[in-house]
């Protein structure tokens, strides 16, 4: 059976059901990546969740293909990451050239004992198929195509949102509206609001091209090469012998006639070689900004993916960044929706992703200066550092290609619990600190083998390591009352492979199954790790101490001021 044609995708409008609940918990508003990730993850929290969109079809054209280890992740957790993969092109490499020769190759995912590549390339069109497949089977999301959002109103305990449809207008009122609808953001505008950034002054060619060319599954990056002299190009391999070329064309290009056919085969003939054949799947001309709303809450409204932030595409880091934005805001609208955290929590989601978007622009905006300079003195800078870059370790750490997407980690929020004891205070990018991303590892779990990551999806976590014992049975008592915390903790013993049969009766215990766990997370015999619901680290100690975790619980779940008052 031959893949479906997604792109041709045309959804049934349902006007709206007549007896309807009033008000809904929560509506996204666009079905987008980030819209679908976000109700799919509202969803598995139990929630109902109501989806709208002014349209009735997927994206045209491949779009952002480029989806990170940390997004694969989370798409594990809303049960389609396999499917993606299994599409999708993985890769590790990228290899930079500076006009005929390679000067620097980089490995994202040196070691292994890693379940999800650095990288999958994966068509937009193909990853929305996917999600709204699982959406569509989700008994608690409710779709609704061609249901367009025209007018908002922000209230203290509710929003009310009016919908045109093709039977008219109706009024929708929700708990909590979250604004997934795009860089454009309709929803923005209502509200008076918008985003500020930098436009960058430069145009890019994207050519799809469809070509049976053997080449490898790496990113490849030409700086001023022969082809397409004093500009930049970009490869990048798709499913289905599909492959993405990007070409700089300057601020002075016109896009109306930069698309046509006669301008764009000659570039790709010039990149490929005479005798390759090829044929033009999609073309488009793009600008870019590396811009952001000021807050990304507003009272009963919280904004996500472009809505909120965008980036340009060098390194991946818009789309990816929308669903991480799903995975930070679903857990905690889940507490505050079971009144067991105050709505408050929200500000961090909002200050949390807002420390995202800084990250993500700077890294953007220093790579855009890098590939496009705008003055001589830039220009001299780059070249000379591409020249030295063949053959110094100092200068390949200046190229900059693009910073490819990595999780922001939350160091200083006010959620997360700062080291009270010893570790290392030098820790390299992706360690297991407070506030990071939690790395995975291959492990076993009742003699089967799995992921640590598959471990962390029910609420939080306490995982606790054990290298050459397992707890007494008073460290097991103070566990067990951490069981009684009014949310739930899900408590995991984290075994040597030497204890494997050694797990207590009535405490679930995995198996580090190669010991890269202990050396991912720097354990020693009885450290403990809290984990928050979207796998990034609350806290960390060396040994267990309860009143402490419960202080870190209180502070991770947005209640420790209330309860120490």
């Amino acid at each position: 059976m031959g893949d479906i044609d997604y792109q041709a995708l045309a959804f049934d409008y349902k006007a709206r059901p007549a007896h309807a609940p009033d008000p809904h918990r929560i509506v996204v508003v666009g079905a987008g990546p980030v819209g679908l990730s976000m109700a799919l993850d509202i969803a598995a929290h139990g929630h109902k969740v109501v989806v709208i969109d002014d349209d009735n079809r997927l994206s045209t054209g491949s779009r952002a293909i480029c989806f990170a280890k940390r997004t694969l992740d989370i798409w594990d957790r809303l049960g389609v990451g396999e499917r993606m993969v299994q599409k999708g092109i993985s890769w590790n490499v990228g290899r930079v050239y500076f006009k005929d020769k390679e000067v620097w190759s980089f490995d994202l995912l040196p070691e292994p004992g890693h379940r999800r590549p650095a990288f999958i390339n994966l068509q937009q069109y193909y990853c929305e198929g996917y999600l709204y497949e699982q959406a569509d089977n989700d008994p608690n999301i409710e779709l609704r195509w061609k249901h367009k959002a025209s007018a908002v109103q922000n209230h203290d305990d509710h929003v009310e949102l009016t919908v045109d449809t093709p039977d008219g207008s109706y009024i929708l009122a929700a708990d909590w509206l979250i604004a997934c609808d795009g860089a454009r953001s309709p929803i923005r505008k209502m509200i008076g609001e918008e985003s500020r950034g930098r436009i960058f002054r430069d145009r890019f060619l994207i050519a799809d091209i469809k070509t049976q060319a053997e080449y490898p599954h790496e990113r490849w990056f030409w700086f001023d090469p022969p082809f397409h002299p004093n500009q930049s190009v970009l490869l990048h391999s798709q499913p289905d012998n599909v492959w993405r070329v990007d070409f700089q064309l300057g601020w002075d290009a016109d896009p109306a006639e930069e698309i046509k056919p006669e301008k764009v085969i000659p570039r790709i003939r010039a990149l490929l070689g005479p005798d390759t054949q090829f044929e033009l799947e999609w073309v488009s001309v793009y600008t870019f900004a590396c811009e952001r709303m000021d807050r990304f809450r507003h009272g009963r409204l919280l904004f996500a993916g472009d809505a909120a932030h965008r980036v340009s595409p060098f390194g991946a880091r818009g789309a990816n960044s929308g669903v991480q934005d799903a995975d930070n805001l679903a857990w905690k609208l889940d507490l505050v929706l079971r009144g067991a955290s105050p709505p408050s929590l929200l500000d961090t989601y909002a200050s949390e992703r807002e420390q995202a978007a800084d990250e993500n622009i700077l890294c953007s905006s220093r790579s855009t200066d890098f590939i496009t300079p705008k003055s001589e003195m830039s220009l001299l800078f780059r070249n000379t550092t591409l020249r030295l870059a063949n053959h110094y370790e100092f200068a390949r750490r200046l190229v900059n290609s693009g910073r490819l997407s990595l999780p922001c980690s939350y160091i200083g929020s006010s959620l997360t619990t700062a080291d009270g004891d010893e570790f290392p205070t030098a820790q390299p990018l992706g360690a297991a600190v407070p506030g990071a991303a939690a790395p995975d590892g291959p492990v076993s779990f009742n003699g089967r083998p799995g992921w640590w990551l598959d471990q962390l999806h029910k609420g939080f976590t306490l995982a606790v390591f054990c290298t050459t014992a397992v707890p007494n049975p008073a460290t097991l008592l103070e566990l067990a009352c951490l069981q009684d915390f009014p949310i739930a903790v899900n408590i995991v013993l984290v075994l040597h492979r030497d204890l494997a049969d050694s797990a207590p009766a009535g405490m679930t215990a995995v198996v580090d199954r190669d010991a890269l766990l202990e050396r991912r997370y720097d354990v020693q015999d009885g450290a403990c790790y809290l984990l928050r619901p979207d796998q990034h680290i609350a806290a960390r100690w060396r040994q267990v101490n309860t009143p402490q975790i419960l202080d870190a619980l209180r502070r991770a779940t947005g209640t420790l001021e209330a309860v120490t008052l």
